[in-house]
């Protein structure tokens, strides 16, 4: 018997990337028996509250993902605790969360217990003999970075999973 895992993907502003994972993961797990909680946040603060980016929206639309909502939160210290798998989109937030989690697990008397693990969610995508890849930010690029994103998202979370589901993580 399993112990269920909840995942949490992370961006910087938590309205494209992260948000794009969450849904693609939520629409291939619906019901899985290993996963419970699913969310996604940004590091930084820029758009708290709002919705996802548009294109986000009508990216996942295409796929007919068509019940994903989500308001834009910013990481905070209990989500070490409150989830199993914190995915970083890319190498700049994965350090910022690797240093945040050395912080708490040195304030919890260096106890890994109970911590959160942080990953780079593309190590699930493996291209093999690299570290994993980047789910490169489409904000300010043309609208094929977000099918690019969303094949991303597909991809790494079939990674995941497969690794789970095998007893590999």
């Amino acid at each position: 018997s399993h112990k269920t895992v909840s995942v949490l993907f992370v961006c910087l502003g938590n309205i494209c990337r992260s948000t794009m994972c969450e849904a693609v993961f939520a629409s291939l797990t619906t019901s899985h028996p290993l996963i419970s909680t699913i969310d996604s946040c940004g590091t930084g603060a820029y758009h708290i509250g709002s919705p996802p980016d548009p294109r986000t929206m009508s990216t996942l639309r295409a796929h007919n993902i068509t019940s994903y909502k989500h308001s834009a939160r910013q990481f905070q210290t209990q989500d070490f605790s409150d989830f199993d798998y914190i995915f970083a989109m890319d190498e700049d937030n994965l350090e910022h969360l690797e240093r945040l989690r050395k912080r708490e697990v040195k304030k919890r008397g260096l106890s890994e217990e109970g911590v959160g693990k942080v990953m780079l969610f593309g190590v699930f995508g493996e291209k093999k003999g690299k570290r994993g890849e980047e789910v490169v930010d489409p904000y300010y690029g043309e609208d094929d970075g977000f099918e690019r994103a969303f094949e991303q998202a597909v991809r790494f979370s079939r990674g995941f999973l497969g690794e789970l589901e095998g007893g590999v993580l």
